[in-house]
């Protein structure tokens, strides 16, 4: 299989960031993985090192794999706008993101496991690609039997501004695609959107 499947700590050390979550592992060790850890002795970083940096911390974010990236990248550049911008759009609105944000699932891979097996519906349908993206005015909500399912949050609602979570339904809607501000993740999509332009 391609998806990374080895310990995430190590790859949030990597990035010297807890890019899935809070992390013991990494208040531990705030150094990069691997043998010399600090010590190796490399020197500055090329432009490219930086750019493919970023890249790579972008697909483990969002847990995409290089392929669908690309695809997610050359859509971005035909669309009109920002291209950055509208990359880090296009990643937030897939359905197991938005999944994540909703607090269903308490990580994207929780996320994405949740809708491939069929336990999420959007506007009434059951949908198991997690992949799929979501327009304003989506409503995504649980299915009728998963909701007694134990790794299911029924409770905890959204921070998140532009999506909206009622408790009482179970269900959340997609009020708005997010603007680069209202996205928290700490990705310099230009380095991404340069690197791709070579």
């Amino acid at each position: 299989m391609a998806r990374y499947r080895g310990p995430l700590s190590k790859i949030a050390r990597r990035f010297g960031e807890p890019i899935f979550g809070p992390d013991k592992a990494l208040e531990r060790k705030n150094y990069p993985p691997g043998q010399h850890g600090f010590s190796r002795k490399r020197g500055k970083k090329s432009e490219y090192a930086v750019q493919l940096s970023e890249k790579q911390k972008a697909k483990y974010t969002y847990g995409i794999l290089e392929k669908q990236f690309r695809n997610l990248f050359e859509k971005a550049n035909r669309a009109k706008g920002i291209t950055g911008e509208i990359l880090l759009q296009l990643c937030e609105t897939r359905l197991d993101n938005v999944v994540y944000r909703l607090g269903i699932a308490p990580t994207r891979r929780a996320a994405r496991q949740l809708v491939g097996h069929r336990h999420i519906e959007v506007n009434g349908e059951v949908i198991n690609i997690p992949s799929y993206h979501l327009k304003p005015g989506d409503v995504i909500s649980i299915r009728e039997k998963s909701k007694s399912l134990e790794g299911i949050n029924l409770t905890k609602g959204t921070k998140m501004d532009w999506l909206e979570w009622n408790s009482a339904t179970a269900s959340g809607r997609l009020l708005n695609v997010p603007q680069r501000e209202q996205i928290p993740e700490n990705i310099k999509e230009q380095l991404i959107v340069e690197l791709y332009s070579k």
